[in-house]
């Protein structure tokens, strides 16, 4: 288990998963809200996302609030963030060793085991061979004006990790994000954001902690 180095905290908690409704959030579980990476002020357009467990499963929902779709990446472990993208960083054991899982909106995956011996993307390694055998299932709900939400579900085995079924109290050092593409300037999100400009999503020092409840 990881020692905190950040009061930013998410609560995970135990709950059912739904194979009829993969997007449903359940109703006890906590919330939270992506700010803009280079200053954490709110960004153009909103994402919310929700973690969950069961006993072989950790289940990231992304809900997010979209106006014009960037995604054309259909093979897996192409590069996803030059486009539209969703991604999750976790940290179960030490902040120098961590797993990168991205999905676009065609459900596309991304998943990479990254080494950083310094916390920093100058000297991490990426080793793309690594496969989070991840779920995705992704919804696109239509509104008036243009607007629409995208609805991304990452269901992660906990094997694929290397890790045993959370304890209740255990915490693992992670961090959400968002890319956002779009002709008015591309946007960049995260949970903690790591305040760099251009942003930077590989300082681990800048990773929150999820506490599995």
């Amino acid at each position: 288990m990881i020692a905190a180095m950040s009061s930013d905290t998410l609560v995970v908690r135990r709950a059912e998963f739904s194979i009829d409704d993969p997007w449903i959030t359940p109703p006890h579980c906590e919330q939270i809200r992506l700010r803009r990476a280079t200053d954490g002020s709110a960004p153009r357009l909103t994402t919310m996302v929700a973690a969950y467990y069961d006993d072989a499963h950790l289940t990231i929902v992304f809900s997010a609030a979209d106006d014009h779709i960037v995604a054309t990446h259909l093979v897996h472990d192409a590069p996803l963030y030059e486009e539209d993208v969703v991604e999750v960083f976790l940290a179960p054991e030490v902040l120098t060793v961590y797993f990168e899982i991205e999905a676009n909106p065609l459900g596309t995956i991304f998943d990479a085991r990254i080494a950083s011996p310094d916390g920093v993307r100058a000297t991490m390694q990426t080793d793309l061979a690594w496969n989070a055998e991840a779920m995705v299932a992704i919804r696109k709900t239509f509104e008036t004006g243009g607007r629409m939400s995208v609805d991304t579900v990452l269901r992660i085995p906990f094997a694929s990790l290397s890790v045993k079924t959370p304890r209740a109290g255990e915490s693992w050092r992670a961090n959400f994000f968002r890319v956002d593409r779009h002709p008015l300037g591309s946007e960049f999100s995260a949970w903690q954001p790591a305040m760099k400009t251009p942003a930077d999503f590989h300082v681990t020092s800048a990773f929150g902690v999820l506490v599995f409840e």
